[in-house]
């Protein structure tokens, strides 16, 4: 019959494989998230120096990032962070942006298959012009994303060579054939913008919307949701126009007086406008 001690003897063996089992467990659990630097010492020996993963924890950073951003929880930022910079990039140029603008225009043509226009010609649609109608990804991209600079960006603007964006073509198109004024309201300055920003949309076949509205001289320097309120509530209450929807990348597009009945939200982390 094994003695006590015998018994612990053989005992031992399997308690150090089982912890031996759990270490093995950890450590493969713990590689994903650990980046493990080998260095020379100065006297020549090897030491291991663990380094977190920027690259899984940067992504589902930069991923809360956006959703706050379209959320409109994040407000007032003026450049994409800096460790943002190429989820931006991947967002808007691999494919995923397209198909979050395909979902967001699938809402608003589900919308539209609802509504009617009156034989009065005076229920219309609001749709905003910079990244909306017109793309300025490759303005941006080429600047890193940068803080927004007027004097390069109406360089760009007055180019006339912004890319449409399809899908929103595609609504203005819809909307037109079922009776509605599409009104194409910008921030972008009226004196300076004016035709060249006239000339970009016939290009891009934005043809026959009701007014293209710009700001003004007596606007300048204020937000673009000051702005465009003003303009609604002239278009509302005196042209007795009824704004049926509302279609803007920003949230300045969309708040304030006068919004519409529907307003759609169309995806954009590239810059903020208040």
């Amino acid at each position: 019959m094994p003695t006590g001690r015998s018994r612990l003897a053989k005992l031992r063996p399997m308690a150090f494989s089982r912890a031996t089992a759990a270490a093995v467990v950890a450590l493969v659990v713990l590689l994903p998230h650990l980046v493990v630097a080998v260095v020379l010492d100065v006297g020549g020996g090897v030491a291991a120096r663990p380094c977190h993963s920027a690259s899984v924890d940067g992504d589902a950073g930069c991923l809360s990032w956006r959703v706050m951003v379209e959320a409109n929880n994040a407000r007032g930022w003026r450049t994409v962070p800096a460790a943002c910079v190429a989820y931006v990039r991947g967002y808007m140029t691999r494919g995923q942006y397209g198909r979050d603008l395909s979902s967001v225009m699938d809402q608003v043509a589900a919308y539209v298959d609802t509504v009617e226009a009156d034989g009065d010609g005076l229920d219309a649609w609001i749709l905003d012009i910079d990244d909306t109608c017109l793309s300025n990804l490759l303005y941006y991209e080429a600047k890193q994303f940068g803080a927004y600079d007027p004097s390069a960006f109406k360089t760009w603007a007055s180019k006339g060579a912004c890319p449409g964006i399809p899908a929103v073509l595609e609504l203005f198109v819809t909307l037109q054939a079922k009776g509605f004024k599409v009104f194409l309201l910008s921030g972008r300055d009226e004196e300076t913008l004016a035709t060249c920003t006239s000339e970009n949309l016939e290009s891009e076949g934005f043809l026959g919307y009701e007014r293209l509205i710009m700001r003004s001289p007596e606007y300048r320097g204020q937000s673009s949701s000051v702005f465009k309120s003003a303009m609604r509530k002239r278009l509302v209450e005196e042209e007795g126009y009824r704004i049926r929807g509302n279609v803007g990348d920003q949230w300045s597009d969309l708040q304030g007086d006068y919004v519409g009945d529907r307003v759609f939200k169309i995806p954009n982390p590239m810059y903020y406008v208040p």
